[in-house]
């Protein structure tokens, strides 16, 4: 019993660092020199090619975060599910199990999917060639 809870406070542990140090990954701009309020912004009004190259700029850097960040999940889902326990059972999208990793890349890369759109609708209308 006292080794399953060091295991569960150092798996706990583990999975807190990832989510701080994705969260802390995700909070730099996807674009230096272009904000949040100013992406916003420029959305609203963007009407030259160059503005529409920034905003393609700015989605594409954001979508190969989040590619980055669900390789980090898939990776993580794999160990857990070399050693899943019986935690893994009763509380399968707990932090600690393969399920949550699972959903989290496929959420990421849900989210890439949509970024890489918007980059390439934003490319269009900029007159560059899709990729």
């Amino acid at each position: 019993m006292k080794n399953t809870g060091r295991m569960i406070i150092r798996n706990g542990l583990s999975v807190l660092l990832v989510v701080l140090g994705t969260g802390l990954a995700g909070a730099a701009e996807p674009t230096p020199g272009l904000s949040k309020s100013e992406v916003k912004e420029l959305i609203g009004k963007a009407s030259t090619p160059e503005d529409h190259r920034r905003l393609a700029a700015y989605f594409t850097q954001k979508a190969d975060s989040l590619d980055a960040e669900a390789v980090e999940h898939e990776e993580l889902g794999k160990e857990y599910a070399r050693n899943p326990g019986i935690h893994a059972m009763k509380h399968p999208l707990s932090g600690t199990t393969e399920a949550h990793c699972r959903y989290f890349a496929q959420a990421a890369r849900k989210a890439a999917a949509e970024d890489r759109a918007l980059a390439s609708a934003h490319e269009s209308m900029a007159g560059l060639p899709s990729k």
